[in-house]
């Protein structure tokens, strides 16, 4: 007796059509190539200026603002399919970029870029694509997968202790380990134990003046402590005016 045929069509689709890979590219690339060129502008060759209205210094944040938000309403408003939501993405990418690059300026509210307080962008951007690497290659410790009251609860507990070792790290001024920790809670759980910098909230709750904690920490932290990711930074955003 003959058999029926039955068709089958397999379609394989990546998840979120790599979306946060198209973002988190472009982020690098405009981060690298705006770099490249406020130097160029910086020693006074090639052919890019600063850019003037009216007398008044126009920012590179500002670009990064304007596609922030015009890539956020149209996504928001129309949720567009393939090609449309990639092409989004890279706009919101190279926003973002253009924006943490000045992370320094909107922080302090005056022009700091080149000076030893403008190296907190270069501590945004690294910490932003550290966190962008990680969502890409699937850390997601805040999706509850179980089933159940307890489950739920227990899911919460474990929330709630990986965000506080997060909030002690980030107290004792290891900001961007705490952000990390986030997702990688192992990261957290080291950063929180260990000494903390001085000046650090945790250092001038816990530390008293003149105690064998606060001279530890003096001692660990020196003010002129260089360390390789220090001239990583120097490497990518130019030697700071000291």
């Amino acid at each position: 007796m003959p058999h029926d045929e039955v068709e089958v069509d397999v379609v394989i689709s990546v998840p979120n059509q790599g979306i946060g890979l198209w973002m988190l590219g472009s982020f690098i690339l405009t981060f690298a190539g705006t770099r490249a060129i406020t130097r160029m502008i910086r020693a006074g060759r090639g052919p890019f200026r600063d850019v003037s209205v009216g007398g008044t210094h126009l920012h590179h944040e500002v670009y990064g603002i304007v596609a922030m938000l015009v890539s956020g309403a149209i996504e928001f408003a129309y949720r567009p399919e393939s090609p449309g939501v990639q092409i989004l993405a890279v706009l919101f990418g190279a926003g973002a970029a253009l924006t943490l690059d000045e992370f320094a300026l909107w922080l302090h509210l005056e022009d700091v870029y080149w000076t030893s307080e403008g190296r907190k962008s270069i501590d945004a951007t690294f910490l932003a694509v550290a966190v962008g690497l990680l969502l890409v290659a699937g850390f997601n410790p805040f999706s509850d997968v179980g089933s159940g009251t307890a489950n739920h609860l227990a899911f919460a507990g474990l929330m709630l202790v990986d965000v506080a070792f997060s909030v002690c790290a980030i107290l004792k001024g290891k900001t961007a380990l705490g952000v990390i920790g986030l997702l990688v809670p192992l990261v957290s759980v080291v950063a929180s134990v260990r000494l903390a910098k001085p000046g650090s909230p945790w250092a001038r709750w816990r530390y008293p003046p003149g105690s064998r904690r606060a001279e530890r920490a003096a001692r660990r932290y020196p003010p002129d402590r260089r360390t390789w990711i220090d001239a990583l930074k120097d490497a990518v955003g130019g030697t700071p005016h000291r």
